[in-house]
Order: structure tokens, then sequence, then C-alpha cells
């Protein structure tokens, strides 16, 4: 699958948490719910992935853990907060930099509807 198939398929388990679970819970519910249904599809994910950050060719140790990691390809990255930084999407950007993976998900479910939520952030893709 290409990433931008991965990202349809994310979008619409998005749509379907939001609408059952609703704004207002913590992130890692969000979490939870979106690898059920990953699991239920059959696609492979990491959850919770520690990714070690490199300067130069000297290993610095664990630079962040992202949230989910889609098909080896895609970062999701999840928020339920009341507004989003300006500063997450670039955050975002950096995960997919360090990581060489060229699209990430930024979804917000502290939303009335998800769609107004969720930011695509591409890395040379």
């Amino acid at each position: 699958m290409t990433e931008n198939e991965i990202a349809k398929i994310l979008v619409n388990i998005f749509l379907k948490v939001h609408q059952k679970l609703g704004p207002g819970l913590l992130e890692s519910i969000y979490e939870a719910a979106i690898c059920y249904e990953l699991d239920k599809i059959g696609i492979k994910y990491k959850r919770q992935a520690e990714i070690a950050v490199f300067y130069e060719t000297v290993k610095l140790g664990l630079g962040f853990r992202a949230d989910i990691i889609v098909g080896e390809k895609v970062i999701v990255e999840i928020k339920s907060v009341e507004t989003m930084s300006s500063t997450f999407p670039k955050i975002l950007l950096t995960y997919l930099r360090v990581t060489n993976l060229k699209l990430g998900l930024l979804v917000n479910f502290n939303v009335d509807l998800i769609k107004y939520g969720i930011k695509r952030i591409a890395n040379n893709l």
C-alpha cells in the first residue's frame, strides 16, 4: 500500500472512532481504538514505537515515541487538546525527517467535527 492509500484508510478510521467516542477523552483511548480498527482490517502497525535520534554518526538516544506508525510508512500523531499548537505540525515534520518517512497525520480528537482536527504533513512526498 502507498502512503496515500494508508492515509485514506486512517481518515476513515478517525471518523469512525470520533463518531463512536466523541471528543474529550485521553489520547491513549483514541490510540487504542485506532489500533483496534487496524487489527480488524489486518493492517500492520507499531504502537508507541521508540525512535532513536542520530547526530551525524553519533546515536543520541531515544528521541521520541511515535504514537502509531502504520505500514512502516505513515506516522499518526494523536492529540486531544482544546487548541492545536502551531508547533505540533513542525514536531511531526521533525519526526518524519528523523525516520525518513514521507507522510504523517496529526489528528486532534477534541473537536466537534473530526474533519477539522486532521492535518496532513508531508516530507518530500
